[in-house]
């Protein structure tokens, strides 16, 4: 008996992809460590990319090690020399770019098209398809603000993962959660695996 490719290696299509994993501050943020683990795992080239705001949750050290990549947090390398990370490139590089979490915060940036750090400047250049995994308390994801702000990623043509219902960290319960790592994974590969 036979058995496909697919069924042996589920995440076989992101073997050799280059993705960019954009992390933002929001308490989700630790999620981003089994979510580079695992795209790591399933053989993609993983580039992460942190918020200032997001190294309040999760560490460089944490995502650099896990990646096997250093992890950029701002537009200067080397401030002496004047290196820097060049976002144009980094969006022509990528073959995803992934934000998760994408807080109220980011998703409002990349709505409105402000570019205040590296993330949103990547996001502006990248040429590549862009998914986002919304986290934040409940009546923040409920706001006309952030349901605008979504649509408008939407209509840009923003792959947006819904946010499942179940308790936050406030403490309340409801839609606003981050969407599980592995299942960001598997609606990563079934992308690919359609292309």
């Amino acid at each position: 008996m036979t058995t496909s490719a697919t069924s042996l290696e589920p995440h076989a299509s992101l073997q050799n992809r280059r993705l960019l994993l954009g992390v933002s501050g929001s308490i989700a943020a630790y999620k981003a460590a089994p979510l580079t683990r695992l795209l790591v795992k399933a053989g993609a080239e993983v580039q992460v990319i942190l918020t200032e705001a997001a190294t309040a949750f999760v560490t460089p050290l944490t995502l650099g090690t896990l990646s096997k990549k250093p992890v950029l947090t701002g537009f200067l390398r080397d401030a002496a020399s004047g290196q820097w990370h060049n976002h144009v490139e980094l969006g022509l590089w990528a073959e995803a770019l992934v934000i998760a979490p994408a807080s109220a915060n980011t998703i409002g940036q990349l709505a409105n098209g402000l570019c205040p750090n590296l993330l949103s400047a990547v996001y502006l250049s990248a040429r590549c398809p862009v998914f986002l995994a919304p986290a934040m308390d409940l009546d923040m994801y409920a706001h006309p603000a952030v349901t605008q702000n979504l649509q408008r990623l939407r209509s840009f043509g923003n792959h947006i993962f819904d946010s499942p219902s179940g308790e936050l960290a406030s403490g309340l319960a409801g839609p606003g959660r981050m969407l599980e790592p592995e299942e960001i994974v598997t609606e990563l590969a079934q992308f690919f695996a359609q292309r």
